[in-house]
């Protein structure tokens, strides 16, 4: 039966799974791999998702955490020499990963699930992109509605004004525009019926480049 196609992130978790399990005769926790890749254990348990249901780890035991094992021991590594050199940067301009879902109403935790979204020459070529598809219209006075994709620049800073994925210190995550105040910052909405949201301090993920809409 044909596999289904893995992403380069879930080769590394699998490459890990296999590494951890022949090393210590066990698998290994969902923290323990968030802690290997120094992302949040939601992170993990999207991509461990995505491969149970592709197929490539198994749940040896209900309600335990170290119940997942591999399918397969025969997934080529993430590093592995596929036959050639990596594909041209050419070859792939114009290509961006949904990571998941942002909220824009109430804030939450966003869970990567990679996909590839065909772009063409829509974006710029000298910047790192990626999209994620926005939940709630806190942003609606600025043209962005529930189910819209925003196409963001990867980046740790950002002016005031600006439209951001900020990360806030609970590590939930939401689409709003940056403003630093005495006290910290306020993530403004663009709906006037919702309040903004104050905190000490935010982790820029991004700054928003555009938007897209399927009619």
């Amino acid at each position: 039966m044909a596999r289904l196609p893995l992403t380069k992130r879930q080769l590394e978790i699998l490459d890990f799974f296999r590494a951890y399990t022949r090393e210590r005769n066990l698998s290994p926790t969902l923290e323990e791999v968030a802690r290997h890749f120094g992302v949040n254990k939601v992170t993990i348990f999207g991509h461990v998702s995505e491969l149970e249901r592709k197929g490539m780890l198994v749940k040896s035991a209900a309600k335990k955490s170290r119940a997942r094992q591999l399918a397969f021991d025969d997934v080529a590594p993430a590093t592995a020499d596929r036959g050639g050199a990596e594909p041209a940067a050419a070859d792939r301009r114009g290509v961006v990963t949904i990571l998941g879902r942002i909220a824009a109403g109430s804030p939450i935790e966003t869970i990567e699930d990679p996909e590839e979204l065909e772009l063409a020459d829509l974006l710029p070529r000298d910047r790192e992109c990626y999209a994620l598809r926005v939940r709630g219209n806190s942003m609606v006075e600025d043209g962005i509605h529930d189910g819209d994709l925003v196409l963001v620049e990867r980046k740790s800073t950002a002016r005031d004004g600006e439209m951001v994925v900020a990360v806030l210190p609970d590590e939930e995550a939401t689409l709003k525009r940056l403003y630093r105040e005495p006290n910290g910052v306020r993530l403004q909405p663009a709906n006037s019926t919702m309040e903004p949201i104050f905190a000490p301090s935010v982790e820029i993920r991004g700054v928003v480049l555009g938007v897209l809409r399927r009619f």
